[in-house]
Protein backbone atom coordinates (compact mmCIF):
# COMPACT_ATOMS: atom_id res chain seq x y z
CA UNK A 1 0.00 0.00 0.00
CA UNK A 2 1.17 3.52 -0.81
CA UNK A 3 0.64 6.09 1.93
CA UNK A 4 1.38 8.96 -0.47
CA UNK A 5 1.29 8.96 -4.27
CA UNK A 6 2.14 12.04 -6.34
CA UNK A 7 1.89 12.09 -10.15
CA UNK A 8 3.22 14.91 -12.35
CA UNK A 9 2.40 17.53 -9.72
CA UNK A 10 2.95 21.19 -10.61
CA UNK A 11 2.17 24.26 -8.53
CA UNK A 12 2.40 27.77 -9.96
CA UNK A 13 1.77 30.83 -7.80
CA UNK A 14 0.53 33.77 -9.86
CA UNK A 15 0.58 37.40 -8.84
CA UNK A 16 -2.66 39.33 -9.34
CA UNK A 17 -0.81 42.65 -9.35
CA UNK A 18 1.65 41.68 -12.10
CA UNK A 19 2.20 39.16 -14.85
CA UNK A 20 4.90 37.38 -12.87
CA UNK A 21 4.53 33.83 -11.60
CA UNK A 22 6.58 31.45 -9.43
CA UNK A 23 6.72 27.72 -10.08
CA UNK A 24 7.02 26.13 -6.63
CA UNK A 25 6.77 22.52 -7.88
CA UNK A 26 7.47 21.27 -11.38
CA UNK A 27 6.18 17.94 -12.71
CA UNK A 28 6.86 16.10 -9.43
CA UNK A 29 6.29 12.35 -9.27
CA UNK A 30 6.92 10.66 -5.92
CA UNK A 31 5.61 7.93 -3.64
CA UNK A 32 5.84 7.00 0.04
CA UNK A 33 5.34 3.41 1.17
CA UNK A 34 3.03 2.63 4.04
CA UNK A 35 4.89 2.02 7.30
CA UNK A 36 8.11 3.86 6.43
CA UNK A 37 9.78 7.04 7.63
CA UNK A 38 10.26 9.24 4.58
CA UNK A 39 12.46 12.35 4.58
CA UNK A 40 11.77 15.35 2.35
CA UNK A 41 14.89 17.47 1.96
CA UNK A 42 15.82 20.65 0.17
CA UNK A 43 17.13 24.20 0.68
CA UNK A 44 14.83 27.08 1.57
CA UNK A 45 12.44 27.76 -1.29
CA UNK A 46 12.72 24.25 -2.72
CA UNK A 47 8.97 23.62 -2.52
CA UNK A 48 8.84 21.32 0.52
CA UNK A 49 6.20 23.24 2.47
CA UNK A 50 4.13 23.77 -0.67
CA UNK A 51 4.09 20.02 -1.25
CA UNK A 52 2.95 19.29 2.30
CA UNK A 53 0.22 21.94 2.05
CA UNK A 54 -1.06 20.41 -1.19
CA UNK A 55 -1.14 16.92 0.34
CA UNK A 56 -3.09 18.30 3.31
CA UNK A 57 -5.54 20.19 1.10
CA UNK A 58 -4.41 23.60 2.37
CA UNK A 59 -3.58 24.73 -1.17
CA UNK A 60 -4.26 23.16 -4.54
CA UNK A 61 -2.08 21.95 -7.42
CA UNK A 62 -2.01 23.69 -10.78
CA UNK A 63 -1.56 20.39 -12.60
CA UNK A 64 -1.14 16.73 -11.68
CA UNK A 65 -2.73 14.51 -9.05
CA UNK A 66 -1.98 13.27 -5.54
CA UNK A 67 -3.48 10.86 -3.04
CA UNK A 68 -2.91 9.98 0.62
CA UNK A 69 -3.79 6.60 2.10
CA UNK A 70 -5.07 5.66 -1.38
CA UNK A 71 -7.73 8.40 -1.33
CA UNK A 72 -7.80 11.67 -3.25
CA UNK A 73 -6.38 14.62 -1.33
CA UNK A 74 -9.70 16.45 -1.80
CA UNK A 75 -11.51 13.74 0.20
CA UNK A 76 -11.92 15.53 3.52
CA UNK A 77 -12.80 12.33 5.42
CA UNK A 78 -9.24 10.99 5.01
CA UNK A 79 -8.00 13.91 7.16
CA UNK A 80 -9.23 12.06 10.26
CA UNK A 81 -6.41 9.57 9.66
CA UNK A 82 -3.74 12.24 9.32
CA UNK A 83 -1.61 14.05 11.91
CA UNK A 84 0.26 17.29 11.19
CA UNK A 85 2.91 19.30 13.00
CA UNK A 86 3.57 22.54 11.08
CA UNK A 87 6.77 24.54 11.33
CA UNK A 88 6.62 27.54 13.68
CA UNK A 89 3.27 26.49 15.11
CA UNK A 90 1.60 28.89 17.55
CA UNK A 91 -0.81 28.21 20.41
CA UNK A 92 -2.82 30.73 22.48
CA UNK A 93 -0.68 31.92 25.41
CA UNK A 94 -3.63 31.94 27.82
CA UNK A 95 -4.20 28.16 27.46
CA UNK A 96 -2.23 25.46 29.22
CA UNK A 97 -0.85 22.36 27.50
CA UNK A 98 -3.80 20.15 28.36
CA UNK A 99 -6.30 22.74 27.12
CA UNK A 100 -4.45 23.10 23.81
CA UNK A 101 -4.65 19.35 23.21
CA UNK A 102 -8.33 19.26 24.17
CA UNK A 103 -9.07 22.03 21.66
CA UNK A 104 -7.17 20.31 18.83
CA UNK A 105 -8.60 16.94 19.77
CA UNK A 106 -12.10 18.28 19.20
CA UNK A 107 -10.99 19.81 15.89
CA UNK A 108 -9.69 16.40 14.81
CA UNK A 109 -13.11 14.84 15.41
CA UNK A 110 -12.69 13.12 18.80
CA UNK A 111 -16.15 13.68 20.28
CA UNK A 112 -15.97 11.15 23.12
CA UNK A 113 -14.75 13.11 26.17
CA UNK A 114 -13.40 10.01 27.94
CA UNK A 115 -11.43 8.90 24.87
CA UNK A 116 -10.13 12.43 24.32
CA UNK A 117 -8.84 12.71 27.89
CA UNK A 118 -7.24 9.28 27.60
CA UNK A 119 -5.46 10.32 24.39
CA UNK A 120 -4.35 13.61 25.94
CA UNK A 121 -2.85 11.91 29.00
CA UNK A 122 -1.18 9.20 26.90
CA UNK A 123 0.47 11.59 24.43
CA UNK A 124 1.57 14.08 27.09
CA UNK A 125 3.35 11.21 28.84
CA UNK A 126 4.76 9.99 25.52
CA UNK A 127 6.49 13.31 24.82
CA UNK A 128 7.53 13.90 28.43
CA UNK A 129 5.18 16.81 29.13
CA UNK A 130 2.82 15.42 31.80
CA UNK A 131 4.12 17.57 34.63
CA UNK A 132 3.69 20.74 32.54
CA UNK A 133 0.16 20.04 31.33
CA UNK A 134 -1.31 22.70 33.67
CA UNK A 135 1.38 25.26 32.79
CA UNK A 136 0.37 28.20 30.57
CA UNK A 137 1.77 28.18 27.04
CA UNK A 138 3.39 31.59 27.59
CA UNK A 139 5.84 29.90 29.98
CA UNK A 140 6.84 27.14 27.54
CA UNK A 141 10.30 27.05 25.98
CA UNK A 142 10.77 26.36 22.25
CA UNK A 143 11.60 22.74 23.02
CA UNK A 144 8.49 22.34 25.18
CA UNK A 145 6.34 23.77 22.38
CA UNK A 146 7.84 21.26 19.94
CA UNK A 147 7.03 18.39 22.29
CA UNK A 148 3.47 19.65 22.74
CA UNK A 149 3.16 20.04 18.97
CA UNK A 150 4.21 16.43 18.48
CA UNK A 151 1.61 15.32 21.04
CA UNK A 152 -1.00 17.33 19.14
CA UNK A 153 -0.02 15.66 15.84
CA UNK A 154 -0.45 12.20 17.40
CA UNK A 155 -3.65 12.96 19.32
CA UNK A 156 -6.08 11.27 16.90
CA UNK A 157 -3.90 8.13 16.52
CA UNK A 158 -3.20 8.91 12.83
CA UNK A 159 -2.02 6.44 10.20
CA UNK A 160 -0.03 9.11 8.33
CA UNK A 161 1.92 11.80 10.18
CA UNK A 162 3.38 14.92 8.54
CA UNK A 163 6.13 16.53 10.64
CA UNK A 164 7.70 19.83 9.60
CA UNK A 165 10.94 20.41 11.56
CA UNK A 166 9.84 18.32 14.60
CA UNK A 167 13.13 18.68 16.51
CA UNK A 168 13.65 22.41 15.90
CA UNK A 169 14.73 24.03 19.19
CA UNK A 170 14.92 20.69 21.03
CA UNK A 171 18.07 19.82 23.00
CA UNK A 172 20.15 16.69 22.13
CA UNK A 173 18.45 14.55 24.80
CA UNK A 174 15.05 15.65 23.57
CA UNK A 175 15.99 14.92 19.94
CA UNK A 176 17.02 11.41 20.91
CA UNK A 177 13.72 10.89 22.71
CA UNK A 178 11.76 12.12 19.68
CA UNK A 179 13.74 9.79 17.39
CA UNK A 180 12.78 6.88 19.64
CA UNK A 181 9.13 7.95 19.55
CA UNK A 182 9.16 8.08 15.74
CA UNK A 183 10.83 4.69 15.44
CA UNK A 184 8.26 3.25 17.84
CA UNK A 185 5.45 4.72 15.73
CA UNK A 186 7.00 3.09 12.67
CA UNK A 187 7.04 -0.27 14.46
CA UNK A 188 3.28 0.18 14.97
CA UNK A 189 2.81 0.50 11.20
CA UNK A 190 2.51 4.30 11.11
CA UNK A 191 3.84 6.25 8.13
CA UNK A 192 5.89 9.37 8.87
CA UNK A 193 6.53 12.09 6.29
CA UNK A 194 9.38 14.14 7.73
CA UNK A 195 10.71 17.52 6.65
CA UNK A 196 13.85 18.67 8.47
CA UNK A 197 17.04 20.67 8.00
CA UNK A 198 18.85 18.53 10.60
CA UNK A 199 20.22 16.02 8.11
CA UNK A 200 22.10 14.00 10.72
CA UNK A 201 18.77 13.41 12.46
CA UNK A 202 17.08 12.47 9.18
CA UNK A 203 19.86 10.03 8.32
CA UNK A 204 19.46 8.17 11.60
CA UNK A 205 15.78 7.31 11.25
CA UNK A 206 14.57 7.58 7.65
CA UNK A 207 14.16 4.65 5.28
CA UNK A 208 14.02 6.72 2.12
CA UNK A 209 14.55 10.37 1.21
CA UNK A 210 13.80 12.73 -1.66
CA UNK A 211 15.76 15.91 -2.37
CA UNK A 212 14.02 18.87 -3.99
CA UNK A 213 15.65 21.95 -5.48
CA UNK A 214 13.74 24.81 -7.09
CA UNK A 215 10.63 22.65 -7.21
CA UNK A 216 12.30 19.78 -9.05
CA UNK A 217 13.04 16.29 -7.70
CA UNK A 218 16.79 15.78 -8.12
CA UNK A 219 17.46 12.70 -5.98
CA UNK A 220 15.41 9.94 -4.40
CA UNK A 221 16.07 6.56 -2.87
CA UNK A 222 17.07 4.40 0.06
CA UNK A 223 19.33 6.28 2.49
CA UNK A 224 21.93 3.51 2.83
CA UNK A 225 22.20 3.16 -0.96
CA UNK A 226 22.40 6.89 -1.63
CA UNK A 227 25.23 7.36 0.87
CA UNK A 228 27.34 4.46 -0.44
CA UNK A 229 30.54 5.63 -2.17
CA UNK A 230 30.60 3.27 -5.12
CA UNK A 231 32.41 0.06 -4.26
CA UNK A 232 34.82 1.33 -1.63
CA UNK A 233 35.44 -0.77 1.49
CA UNK A 234 37.41 -0.33 4.67
CA UNK A 235 39.31 -3.39 5.92
CA UNK A 236 40.17 -3.48 9.61
CA UNK A 237 43.06 -5.88 10.14
CA UNK A 238 43.73 -7.84 13.31
CA UNK A 239 45.87 -6.01 15.88
CA UNK A 240 48.53 -8.70 15.83
CA UNK A 241 49.14 -8.33 12.09
CA UNK A 242 52.90 -7.61 11.56
CA UNK A 243 53.56 -4.31 9.82
CA UNK A 244 56.07 -5.90 7.48
CA UNK A 245 53.31 -8.10 6.05
CA UNK A 246 51.07 -5.08 5.51
CA UNK A 247 53.90 -3.28 3.69
CA UNK A 248 54.10 -6.21 1.27
CA UNK A 249 50.45 -5.84 0.26
CA UNK A 250 51.18 -3.60 -2.78
CA UNK A 251 53.04 -6.54 -4.31
CA UNK A 252 50.05 -8.80 -3.65
CA UNK A 253 47.48 -6.72 -5.54
CA UNK A 254 47.39 -3.45 -7.45
CA UNK A 255 44.49 -2.35 -5.22
CA UNK A 256 46.95 -1.64 -2.43
CA UNK A 257 49.27 0.59 -4.47
CA UNK A 258 46.88 3.49 -4.05
CA UNK A 259 45.13 2.24 -0.93
CA UNK A 260 44.77 4.50 2.09
CA UNK A 261 46.67 2.83 4.92
CA UNK A 262 46.32 3.85 8.56
CA UNK A 263 49.00 2.23 10.71
CA UNK A 264 49.19 2.74 14.49
CA UNK A 265 51.56 5.36 15.80
CA UNK A 266 53.33 3.93 18.80
CA UNK A 267 54.37 7.39 19.98
CA UNK A 268 50.76 8.50 20.41
CA UNK A 269 47.77 6.99 22.18
CA UNK A 270 45.58 6.57 19.09
CA UNK A 271 44.83 2.85 19.34
CA UNK A 272 46.36 -0.10 17.50
CA UNK A 273 43.86 -0.76 14.72
CA UNK A 274 45.21 -1.19 11.19
CA UNK A 275 42.85 0.01 8.48
CA UNK A 276 42.90 -0.16 4.68
CA UNK A 277 40.51 1.59 2.32
CA UNK A 278 40.31 0.01 -1.14
CA UNK A 279 38.05 0.21 -4.17
CA UNK A 280 36.83 -2.77 -6.18
CA UNK A 281 34.73 -3.11 -9.33
CA UNK A 282 32.29 -5.72 -8.06
CA UNK A 283 31.58 -8.32 -5.36
CA UNK A 284 33.60 -10.99 -7.17
CA UNK A 285 36.69 -8.79 -7.12
CA UNK A 286 36.10 -8.04 -3.43
CA UNK A 287 36.09 -11.74 -2.58
CA UNK A 288 39.25 -12.35 -4.62
CA UNK A 289 40.95 -9.54 -2.70
CA UNK A 290 39.89 -11.07 0.62
CA UNK A 291 41.37 -14.42 -0.46
CA UNK A 292 44.70 -12.78 -1.39
CA UNK A 293 44.94 -11.03 1.96
CA UNK A 294 44.26 -14.22 3.89
CA UNK A 295 46.68 -16.25 1.73
CA UNK A 296 49.43 -13.91 2.95
CA UNK A 297 48.67 -14.73 6.57
CA UNK A 298 46.82 -11.50 7.37
CA UNK A 299 43.73 -11.78 9.52
CA UNK A 300 40.75 -9.54 8.71
CA UNK A 301 38.82 -8.25 11.70
CA UNK A 302 36.02 -6.56 9.73
CA UNK A 303 35.00 -5.24 6.31
CA UNK A 304 32.79 -2.16 6.15
CA UNK A 305 31.34 -0.40 3.09
CA UNK A 306 32.54 3.21 3.02
CA UNK A 307 29.70 5.73 3.15
CA UNK A 308 29.38 9.47 2.93
CA UNK A 309 27.01 11.34 5.21
CA UNK A 310 23.57 12.39 4.04
CA UNK A 311 24.70 15.98 4.55
CA UNK A 312 27.63 15.49 2.14
CA UNK A 313 25.30 13.93 -0.42
CA UNK A 314 22.79 16.76 -0.01
CA UNK A 315 25.39 19.51 -0.49
CA UNK A 316 26.89 17.82 -3.56
CA UNK A 317 23.61 17.17 -5.39
CA UNK A 318 22.33 20.70 -4.67
CA UNK A 319 25.56 22.21 -6.05
CA UNK A 320 25.34 20.03 -9.16
CA UNK A 321 21.69 20.97 -9.62
CA UNK A 322 22.43 24.70 -9.29
CA UNK A 323 25.31 24.51 -11.78
CA UNK A 324 23.14 22.64 -14.27
CA UNK A 325 20.33 25.15 -13.79
CA UNK A 326 22.69 28.10 -14.32
CA UNK A 327 23.98 26.59 -17.58
CA UNK A 328 20.48 26.03 -18.89
CA UNK A 329 19.48 29.60 -18.07
CA UNK A 330 22.43 31.15 -19.97
CA UNK A 331 21.52 32.44 -23.43
CA UNK A 332 23.11 30.67 -26.40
Amino acid sequence: MLAVQIDSLTKVYKSFSSNQSITALRDLTLFVNSGEIFGLLGPNGAGKTTLIKILLGICFPTNGTASILERDILDYEVKSKVGYLPENHKYPNYLNGEEVLRFFGKLSGISDKTLLQKNIDYNLELVGMTKWKKTKIKKYSKGMLQRLGLAQALLNDPELIFLDEPTDGVDPIGRKEIREILLNLKSQGKTIFLNSHLLSEVEMITDRVAILNKGILIKEGNVSELTRIGSEYQFTLADETPEDKIKLLPSVSEHFRSASLNLPNRNKSIGTSKKLSVKVENQNELNQLIDKIRENGILIESITPVKSSLEDLFINVIKESDLSSDKNEKPN
